[in-house]
């Protein structure tokens, strides 16, 4: 071993990640090929393909100066991947590469594991170590450039070979398959940083597209005698179907049926991530259109209403931050007990960002207030930290992010008690503002950023790819509440039950406000119908 050259330390590290780092791959495989007769044989065959695959890649970047720190990176990267997708079965996509970017400290502490450190040190760091301390030999140009390509053809004649000789199964697993290759490790999240990097780096400097330049208030604005004032909560990874108020079995909102709020059952996320969502059911773009380097260089809604004169927004944040949304308004950060009074044990609780929020409205006396209030919610895998005790109505609970280790029953009862303190948090933000219902015209907004996998099929968390990823990641949890009589509660009610997405929010805000400008589409704004005239 102590003189095994690159090539074939490639085929040996090439063995070892198809062996040991894609459980997940080969587990969604046997779920969709159950092993039987001629089956068995296209099975085994895409492990060679897999493998060939893996080893063609090294190939191309072996070097004398790259083969080894190479090898080793993968490896380490390959094991964190490894857990996360046999953990929590989530796909590593460009959208999680970079929710995983914009995920703080604090967050990812919470998928911290003695499990994670396993996968780590005997998947990534112990072969990352072997191959630091083997010596290759590394021989004269000519001969390695000759093994290079050897290496190269034979592994692609296999790729080539295999496929062709069973092009039925081969035709079938590309076109209708295509979410199993979303496992295979490490080819797909070297392809997914490859597209994330495409998608991200600009060959230039940003330039911020002003939108809403003509944006003023329409002629009703300056008829009244009352200003607005608007609570937005973003929720955090809320699903629909846990909401009693539709219809789930256990009591979740028990406060919020005993006020007269409207409720949107069939509410649907931009994506399935925070990095996706929040800065998405802001902007201008509908789901179908956005990606990532539009909304970074696109003004969304938060600003235009704050380039308005008069109206003031504010952003309080008790989450990861607001990927970008708030980066021109007022910007508070409620993850600490900096400015959150209410924190026990680490956590500040979401109840926390209504504190001091009076003297904020008297400040601006007389003018329009959006205040967003972006949650710590239902944020997974721990999500009994995510409330009081006191809201511990369901047991027994998970006390752990190994969500696997736990039973369906003790996962679900953790993440309704969560649902269970948002009620309370949205019932005390609506008494909040009815004492302001006189002077105002006041409202609360409340819109998930995207749902949650409960272990249904095997899977944990969100973030799948938006085409594949079930329901329970996109269909999310939402209602309104007005104060003062200006929407028509019983007309808003009747279509409320309507099919309704996050693409509708931006013209929502504009309308609220009474915002006129050409963005604002009023077919797509959900009291378009029932506010009064």
């Amino acid at each position: 071993m102590k003189n095994l050259t690159q090539y074939k330390l490639i085929l040996f590290v090439a063995i070892f990640i198809t062996a040991f780092l894609n459980i997940s791959f080969f587990k969604s495989i046997l779920n969709t090929y159950p092993i039987s007769g001629l089956e068995s044989i296209n099975i085994l065959s895409i492990v060679f393909v897999l493998f060939a695959l893996i080893v063609f890649l090294f190939s191309l970047v072996a070097s004398k100066y790259t083969t080894k720190p190479i090898l080793i990176i993968v490896l380490l990267v390959s094991s964190f991947a490894a857990y996360f997708m046999d953990t929590y079965h989530v796909v590593i996509d460009t959208e999680m590469i970079r929710n995983t970017l914009q995920t703080n400290i604090d967050e990812s502490s919470d998928l911290f594991s003695y499990q994670l450190v396993a996968y780590a040190f005997f998947l990534g760091i112990l072969p990352s170590f072997f191959i630091y301390k083997l010596k290759i030999n590394y021989r004269p140009l000519k001969i390695e450039i000759l093994s290079r390509i050897k290496t190269l053809l034979v592994s692609l004649l296999v790729i080539i070979i295999i496929i062709l000789s069973l092009s039925k199964f081969y035709t079938s697993f590309f076109r209708e398959h295509k979410p199993l290759r979303y496992h295979a490790n490490p080819i797909y999240w070297i392809y997914s940083i490859g597209n994330y990097i495409n998608k991200t780096i600009n060959s230039g400097p940003l330039v911020l597209e002003v939108i809403g330049k003509d944006a003023k208030f329409s002629p009703e604005e300056y008829k009244s005698d009352k200003k607005e004032l608007l609570i937005m909560v973003v929720g955090e990874a809320a699903r629909a179907n846990r909401f009693s108020l539709n219809g789930y079995k256990r009591e979740t909102n028990p406060l919020l049926k005993k006020e007269d709020i409207i409720n949107f059952p069939n509410m649907y996320s931009c994506g399935t991530s925070t990095a996706v969502s929040v800065p998405c059911m802001f902007s201008v773009y509908p789901r179908s259109e956005y990606t990532y380097k539009k909304g970074i260089s696109t003004e969304n809604v938060i600003d235009i209403l704050n380039n308005t004169k008069d109206i003031n927004v504010l952003w309080r944040d008790n989450n990861s931050d607001s990927k970008g949304v708030a980066l021109r308004v007022e910007y508070q950060n409620y993850k600490t007990n900096k400015n959150n009074t209410i924190c026990e044990d680490g956590e500040c609780r979401d109840e926390g960002m209504l504190v001091g929020l009076d003297e904020y409205i008297k400040k601006h006396k007389n003018e329009d207030i959006l205040i967003v209030l972006h949650q710590m919610g239902n944020h997974g895998p721990e999500y009994y930290k995510r409330y009081p005790k006191a809201f511990e109505k369901f047991t027994p609970i998970c006390k752990t992010n190994q969500l696997e280790n736990c039973t369906q029953e003790e996962v679900s009862n953790a993440y309704d008690n969560a649902i269970l303190y948002t009620d309370y948090f949205l019932s005390k933000t609506i008494n909040f503002l009815k004492p302001y219902s006189k002077d105002y015209h006041t409202g609360l907004i409340y819109m998930s950023d995207h749902g949650e996998s409960l272990g249904e099929n095997g899977l944990y968390l969100h973030g799948m790819p938006y085409l594949i990823a079930p329901d329970e990641q996109r269909h999310i949890g939402a209602l309104m509440w007005f104060g003062d009589g200006e929407i028509d509660i019983s007309k808003l009610k009747q279509y409320s039950e309507k099919r309704f997405s996050q693409d509708d929010l931006f013209h929502t805000l504009l309308g609220f406000f009474e915002i006129e400008t050409d963005f604002y589409n009023k077919d797509k704004d959900i009291l378009n119908h029932a506010r009064k005239n």
